[in-house]
């Protein structure tokens, strides 16, 4: 009945889209058109990519993905200045990128503090490196996500940490695994060698263009302290583009290769689930877990790679293993970290069938309650209702990420540390404060979330 009176009326029946969202839909199909080609020919290389990267349409979207207060390179340039004449820069840079005038520019590289002592180097790329190499990690996404395989979730759009945890649980759960391989590789970031991976990228993409921006990135070098450097190998990490190049290196290194060694070599159940550097394989016999691991290791050796030796580890894992061990007089079936969370052999309450609980680490636990606390120390003397809202930011977050089934006694536990490292903070306001915990049981109740199993179990997150 409305649509016929709006065509009395001499109106359309459907309102015209506007043009950014008949924009985003040209990009979409352009890419779609990429994808479907990708999917049918996995032989093919892409030989004309690089008018799509340099669109200005799929520029701003670029830009406009980035974070707001990221720290500037070494251009200096910010988000927030670069964005006061946003269609002339990127005109400006759409141009340069297409009549090849465009240079990266240096990664300026700092460090972070890591849990063993030592300093994580962390690159903070040029704001103009940002965007165009989030423009092109999109249209090189609508390629190599036909070609990555399923095991492997790290830095790919629509998948993160959950997907593989759930994935690993459900592998050892219902598959026949008794054995584990937790892995790690040594310094994988900084040691991709360019030489390989320049190769692999050459083998989906033809277009030079591509290709020589890539090297550009690989090769531009870091600036630390005032000076710059050469990087023969690894990849600028904090770049957009450095976590594509990782999985493509890879899925060549390793995700190809486990691939064919399980249906031919492997005896028995294996699976694989791979988040960035980080890898679990689930083994049925133990000689088959062996016979990989020392094979693993000459494969990694060839491209440049080691597995650390510290974080790799073989140990028996599954439904079978607590019986076993408690028959040999071994103890408990060992435990295995991975993203975040230690992974426990267990039973469940009801019927006592065999199940993974996985339990946040207790040195990330532990890591993280002394950030707060110490960072409340530094802030002792905001308003109570500043330090209440920020506490509550931390714990959401926390328990977004930690919130699995199984999990309750540990968020409980780092809610119980928050509020007493907040109670501390308070009392050292003055040395006549008198902060009680029924004062803080207050507090507590009025700022801090209770914890909340935010994820379903992972058979069902699976089956949906």
């Amino acid at each position: 009945m409305a649509n016929s009176k709006r065509a009395r009326r001499g109106k359309p029946l459907i309102q015209p889209r506007g043009r950014a969202y008949l924009r985003s839909n040209d990009l979409q199909s352009a890419l779609e058109r990429i994808r479907q080609a990708a999917r049918l020919d996995k032989q093919l290389r892409f030989t004309s990519l690089w008018h799509h990267v340099y669109n200005v349409d799929r520029l701003r979207r670029a830009y406009k993905s980035l974070k707001r207060r990221a720290a500037p390179g070494v251009d200096g340039e910010t988000w927030q200045h670069y964005g006061e004449d946003l269609e002339a820069n990127l005109r400006d840079l759409s141009a340069r990128l297409r009549r090849g005038a465009y240079r990266a520019k240096p990664v300026k590289r700092t460090y972070i503090p890591k849990p063993d002592g030592r300093q994580r180097p962390i690159g903070v790329p040029a704001l103009e490196d940002k965007i165009v190499q989030r423009a092109t990690v999109e249209v090189l996404n609508a390629i190599y996500e036909t070609d990555f395989k399923g095991f492997s979730y790290g830095f790919r759009p629509g998948r993160g940490p959950h997907d593989a945890l759930d994935a690993l649980t459900v592998g050892i759960e219902w598959r026949k695994v008794n054995w584990v391989l937790d892995a790690d590789i040594r310094g994988f970031f900084d040691a991709i060698d360019h030489e390989w991976l320049e190769r692999f990228v050459e083998h989906r993409i033809g277009d030079p263009r591509v290709v020589r921006h890539v090297k550009k990135w690989l090769r531009a070098g870091v600036l630390e302290d005032g000076e710059w450097r050469q990087v023969e190998e690894g990849t600028p990490q904090g770049g957009s583009i450095s976590p594509l190049l990782a999985n493509v290196y890879l899925h060549y290194v390793f995700d190809l290769w486990i691939d064919q060694w399980r249906k031919s070599a492997g005896r028995g159940d294996v699976i694989v689930v791979r988040f960035a550097d980080d890898f679990v394989i689930g083994f049925q016999h133990r000689e088959t877990a062996e016979q990989c691991l020392a094979e693993l290791r000459e494969r990694f050796k060839k491209f440049k790679l080691e597995l650390h030796p510290d974080k790799t580890r073989l140990i028996e894992f599954g439904r079978f293993a607590a019986d076993r061990r408690k028959r040999r007089g071994d103890g408990k079936p060992e435990t295995f970290d991975f993203l975040g969370f230690t992974h426990i052999c267990g039973k469940s309450r009801k019927g006592g069938r065999f199940t993974i609980r996985r339990h946040t680490m207790r040195k990330r636990l532990h890591r993280k309650v002394r950030e707060v606390r110490e960072e409340l120390y530094r802030r002792r003397h905001e308003p109570t209702a500043v330090i209440g809202q920020w506490l509550r930011t931390i714990l959401v977050g926390h328990y977004r990420y930690y919130g699995v089934p199984h999990n309750s006694g540990r968020l409980s536990a780092f809610r119980y540390y928050i509020v007493r490292a907040w109670q501390r903070a308070l009392r050292r306001r003055s040395q006549k404060d008198r902060t009680i915990w029924v004062r803080m049981d207050r507090l507590a109740d009025r700022w801090l979330p209770v914890p909340r199993i935010q994820h379903p179990y992972p058979a069902q997150r699976l089956c949906v």
